[in-house]
């Protein structure tokens, strides 16, 4: 991997072992920045920021970032040059869309903010999921840029109140449609992560207690329910509140209403969990979404894993390393304090950047 002009980070081209990837540094030096860029590079995106131009150095006017890797049949590059106000993205050295670019290499991460899962809007789970069921379905993430473009075309009639247009009725076809594939994989997805979930935190972090992912849809109950009749279902509520859309003026209906709610002990853990259950179940997420990538694509992606050390007590951290070092993966992991595993180690200061196996001080 290299880059150039990435946030405080000195340009750098940057040989990583296939197992454990360590990065020691004080707070500030850079830790998380190489972690985002290696996230950038995969993604085309900043797990920190949707402001592009936060991640190009003070005083430069564009930054670019380079990745290679192998998936089961050859070896592939992704890389993505960002200035002021453009992105390009290249797959195999070649010019192509984000929508092509996303989702070629798989990536998972784990970083403090990530809480939010648990304690944040509902607006935040639906973006996290989204994202992470759309990286190894592409059919899903098409689904779901169509219906927001729909969902705009939509409330636009409502707030114009413009609902006789006969191209109305098209555009809500085309959102119940869309809507109810939508809400299809939502329900396949979670009843399929939440079993691996539950496994991962009891044999994580506590067996005796059961964990669990709940959808939440506008539709209500869904169990059993095929793609018609959930379109069905969808049509009865715009039906219903269909006068209080025109009133609002916007969608009252539909898969951005929805949430995702954890229940630990059938519980909900943003209530009543501790703080130490809330980060092994977002952990045990990561881990989830690990297996759910591997199910799916049957290919193994890369985990980040920001400032473990701070964030985790010891017995968690120990029963977490122990779990990585048992895994084929490739790990790549922010720390202030010796994690005593066998791995290539970096130390940063000032955004510089230096091989070789140090001790942490």
């Amino acid at each position: 991997m290299n880059y150039i002009n990435f946030r405080n980070l000195e340009d750098r081209n940057i040989q990583f072992s296939p197992r454990f990837n360590l990065f020691f540094g004080k707070n500030g030096q850079g830790k998380t920045s190489i972690l985002e860029a290696i996230y950038f590079s995969a993604t085309g995106k900043s797990f920190r920021t949707s402001k592009n131009i936060e991640l190009i150095k003070y005083n430069r006017d564009k930054m670019g970032s380079y990745i290679s890797y192998r998936d089961l049949i050859s070896e592939k590059t992704l890389s993505v040059k960002l200035d002021k106000k453009n992105k390009e993205y290249k797959y195999n050295g070649k010019k192509t869309s984000f929508d092509e670019f996303y989702g070629k290499m798989n990536v998972v991460t784990f970083i403090p903010e990530d809480i939010e899962l648990i304690v944040g809007s509902p607006a935040f789970r639906r973006s996290f999921f989204d994202a992470e069921i759309a990286q190894s379905n592409y059919e899903y993430f098409k689904n779901l840029k169509d219906f927001n473009k729909v969902l705009k075309i939509r409330n636009k009639y409502l707030k114009e109140k413009n609902t006789k247009d006969e191209v109305y009725s098209i555009y809500e076809d085309n959102f119940v449609k869309l809507a109810a594939k939508i809400i299809f994989k939502r329900i396949e997805y979670v009843k399929n992560i939440s079993i691996i979930l539950n496994l991962n935190y009891r044999k994580l972090f506590d067996s005796k207690k059961e964990l669990s992912l709940k959808y939440e849809s506008f539709i209500g109950e869904f169990k059993g329910l095929n793609l018609l009749k959930i379109e069905e279902k969808i049509r009865e509520k715009i039906e219903k509140f269909k006068l209080q859309e025109l009133r609002y003026g916007y969608s009252l209906v539909g898969p951005q209403r929805d949430d995702f709610k954890f229940l630990l002990n059938m519980k909900e853990a943003k209530s009543y969990s501790s703080q130490g259950e809330k980060k092994s179940i977002i952990f045990a997420l990561k881990l989830s979404e690990i297996d759910m990538v591997i199910k799916e694509k049957k290919e193994t992606p890369i985990f980040l894993i920001d400032d473990i050390s701070s964030y985790f007590d010891s017995i968690r951290k120990d029963s977490i390393i122990n779990y990585l070092k048992k895994r084929e993966l490739q790990v790549f992991i922010s720390s202030t304090t010796d994690l005593n595993i066998e791995s290539k180690n970096f130390r940063i200061d000032k955004g510089e950047i230096q091989d070789g196996h140090y001790e942490c001080e």
